[in-house]
């Protein structure tokens, strides 16, 4: 959709979901904006209604599927949904000694569950009425498993494969999904990484990517694509060619 006039937007309060949402924000545009940091969260939106649009934000949590179920139909009662971004997602590694049970418990709740709570409200409302957009936010890091951040790497290509089938599965309904897999970018996750990060790259100018490709309703919408090449070429090749270089890459640290 070229420009969705009703859109709503999980994990806006920082990161990709915010830089998204002051992408979209113009006169005419509402904006549903979800996140779990209400100061975060407020700012964004006053950003985004200094750039002319109708801002509604609610302090949510992914993990709740009866609150994420009541919000997104309220928001689209209010006025129907043209596109929905399942955005909301947490990162964690194994630096500091192996990844704990609860971490990798936490991430799938958030970085999965999140976003069936998401994408299955959103798809019954737009498949009754034949139209509507949905963004599953995956990573480059779905291609190919990281020792360094096992249950993140999980947890996307998760979400990446349900995306590439959900397309297919909606759309005969009318309902376009496009899966969205960044490389690194500039934001509170990734501040906290102490490695070199290849091609890192601002969240405007991701968001503008990402805004194009959904207008053109790709499929995929993977980029730096030097950085998608060789995620791509990692999760092609035998394991048994590309574990000694997995193995030597650096660890994310733990939440």
């Amino acid at each position: 959709m070229t420009h969705p006039k009703s859109i709503l937007i999980t994990g806006a309060s920082s990161g990709i979901g915010a830089a998204l949402a002051q992408e979209y924000a113009a006169p005419g545009v509402r904006m549903a904006l979800g996140g779990r940091d209400l100061v975060r969260l407020d700012a964004v939106g006053d950003a985004c209604r200094s750039a002319g649009a109708d801002i509604a934000g609610s302090v949510i949590d992914v993990t709740d599927h009866s609150a994420m179920r009541e919000w997104l139909e309220a928001e689209d009662r209010q006025v129907p949904l043209d596109l929905v971004v399942a955005n909301a997602g947490i990162s964690g590694g194994a630096a500091d000694g192996g990844e704990s049970s609860a971490q990798a418990s936490e991430i799938f709740r958030t970085n999965v569950d999140g976003v069936l709570n998401t994408v299955h409200p959103a798809a019954e409302v737009m498949r009754r009425r034949g139209r509507g957009q949905i963004a599953i936010m995956s990573s480059l890091a779905a291609f190919r498993g990281f020792p360094g951040a096992p249950a993140y790497s999980a947890s996307k290509a998760s979400v990446r494969v349900y995306g590439e089938a959900l397309r297919g599965a909606l759309a005969v309904d009318g309902v376009r999904v496009s899966v969205i897999c960044p490389g690194y970018i500039r934001s509170r996750m990734t501040d906290a990484n102490t490695f070199p990060m290849p091609m890192l790259m601002d969240a405007d100018r991701a968001a503008r990517i990402i805004r194009r490709g959904l207008s053109k309703n790709r499929p995929r919408i993977a980029f730096p694509w030097p950085v998608y090449a060789v995620a791509w070429l990692l999760g092609v090749l035998p394991p048994r060619l590309t574990d000694p270089l997995m193995s030597r890459l650096p660890k994310k640290h733990s939440r």
